[in-house]
C-alpha cells in the first residue's frame, strides 16, 4: 500500500506540472510559419539591433547544444555539450564553429545535462562545471549532480577524470536548466525551470561526499533555460525561450531588481554566456547547425571597462513599460514541438492513472 500511495503521489506531482505547462502552451498562439531563418538580428527592439551571428555550430556530433561557457584559457573558444541521453562529453568550439577538441568525462554520466559554466578547481585553476540537473518529470530524481574538470592547458581531445558534487533542493526535487558560478566566490547557483521559478544557492564549498543542500534565495524568470555571471561577478543573466533578464548581485549575495532585454529569435533558445570582456552575450539554440548570436550590452549591463559596439537605439536599458522582453510568445516550430510533447505526455499520464485506478 505504501508503494502504491507513493506512486500515486509522484504521478500527481507530474500530472500537475504537465497540466500547467500544457495550459500555458495552449494559450501561446502558434501560427503556421516556417522556422526562423538563422540570419542576423531582428531589428526594431532595444538591445537586438546590433546582434549578429558570431558563428554557427557546424559539427554533426552537436545537435542539442544546451549550454555555453567561454573558455578562460583559450581565447575565442566556447564549451558546449549535448542535452539528455548523450555521451559524457564537452565540446570545445572555435570562432569558426568547428570543434577543436572533445573532452570525455571519465566516471560521469549524461542523464540530462542542461548547463555548463566556468569556475575554479581546488587549486584555483580554471575549471569547467557541467550540470546534470534536468528533470522533465518535475521531481522524479531525488538528487542532481554537477561535474567538474580542470580546464586543459593544451586543447586536444582527451579523457579526463571528473569530480562529482551531488545536490538536493531545500524544498524538494525540481527541474532545472541553469547553472551559474560567481567568479568572485566560485559559488554555484541553480535556477529552476518552473512558472514560479526560483534561484538556489549552493554551499560555499560543496563536498564530494554525501549531499549538498541548495537553498532558495530569490526568484527566477518562468521557463528559465540558462544563465551566466558577468566576468566581474556584479551581475548575472538568466534567459528563457523568449528573452533574458539581467540581475545585479547585492553585496549580501542575493539578487537585486532585474530588467529584461530582448534576444534574437531562435529555434529553441537554451544557452547563454557572457563574452570574456563582458561587453556582449552569446546566445545559442538546440538543433542542427544552429547559429550562436552575439548580443551587445550597453550602459550598466556591460561590464565596467568593456567597449561594446555602439547601440543604434541609444538605449542603455529598455524604456519604462517595455520590461517584458522575456515574456514573448512561441512563434516557431520548436514551440509547436514542445506543445505537442506536453499534450502527448498528459494523455499518457491520464491513461496510466486510469489503468492504475482500475487495478
Amino acid at each position: 500500500m505504501r508503494r502504491a500511495a507513493s506512486g500515486r503521489a509522484v504521478l500527481g506531482r507530474v500530472a500537475v506540472s504537465a497540466l500547467a505547462l500544457a495550459a500555458a502552451s495552449a494559450l501561446w498562439p502558434l501560427p503556421a510559419t516556417a522556422a526562423p531563418s538563422p540570419s542576423p538580428a531582428p531589428s526594431g527592439s532595444p538591445g537586438t539591433a546590433g546582434a549578429r551571428v558570431a558563428f554557427t555550430i557546424n559539427d554533426d556530433r552537436i545537435h542539442e547544444s544546451s549550454g555555453l561557457a567561454a573558455s578562460a584559457a583559450h581565447p575565442g573558444v566556447v564549451y558546449t555539450h549535448n542535452d539528455s541521453g548523450g555521451t559524457a562529453q564537452i565540446f570545445a568550439v572555435g570562432p569558426d564553429g568547428g570543434v577543436r577538441a572533445v573532452l570525455t568525462l571519465a566516471g560521469a554520466k549524461n542523464r540530462d545535462w542542461e548547463a555548463i559554466a566556468m569556475g575554479r578547481d581546488d587549486q584555483g585553476r580554471p575549471a569547467i562545471f557541467v550540470a546534470d540537473i534536468g528533470d522533465n518529470l518535475g521531481g522524479a530524481w531525488p538528487y542532481v549532480t554537477v561535474y567538474r574538470i580542470t580546464e586543459p592547458e593544451v586543447l586536444r581531445s582527451q579523457t579526463v577524470e571528473a569530480t562529482a558534487f551531488r545536490f538536493t533542493y531545500s524544498d524538494g526535487p525540481r527541474n532545472a536548466e541553469t547553472l551559474m558560478i560567481d567568479p568572485r566566490t566560485n559559488r554555484l547557483y541553480i535556477a529552476s525551470k518552473l512558472f514560479s521559478g526560483a534561484l538556489y544557492q549552493a554551499p560555499a564549498k560543496p563536498s564530494t561526499s554525501g549531499f549538498n543542500k541548495l537553498s532558495k534565495i530569490g526568484g527566477a524568470p518562468p521557463l528559465a533555460t540558462d544563465g551566466a555571471f558577468a566576468p566581474d561577478g556584479r551581475s548575472f543573466v538568466i534567459r528563457t525561450y523568449f528573452g533574458a533578464r539581467i540581475y545585479p548581485m547585492r553585496p549580501d549575495g542575493t539578487p537585486g531588481d532585474s530588467h529584461s532585454i530582448p534576444l534574437p529569435q531562435q529555434e529553441q533558445g537554451e544557452s547563454v554566456t557572457f563574452t570574456p570582456d563582458g561587453s556582449s552575450l552569446l546566445v545559442g539554440s538546440e538543433g542542427d547547425a544552429q547559429p550562436v548570436f552575439q548580443v551587445p550590452l550597453t550602459g550598466a549591463d556591460a561590464v565596467t571597462g568593456a567597449s561594446p559596439p555602439p547601440d543604434p537605439s541609444g538605449l542603455a536599458t529598455p524604456p519604462p513599460g517595455k520590461d517584458d522582453h522575456d515574456k514573448g510568445r512561441l512563434r516557431h516550430t520548436g514551440g509547436r514541438r514542445v506543445a505537442l510533447v506536453l499534450v502527448l505526455g498528459i494523455a499518457a499520464l491520464v491513461g496510466y492513472g486510469l489503468v492504475r485506478r482500475r487495478r
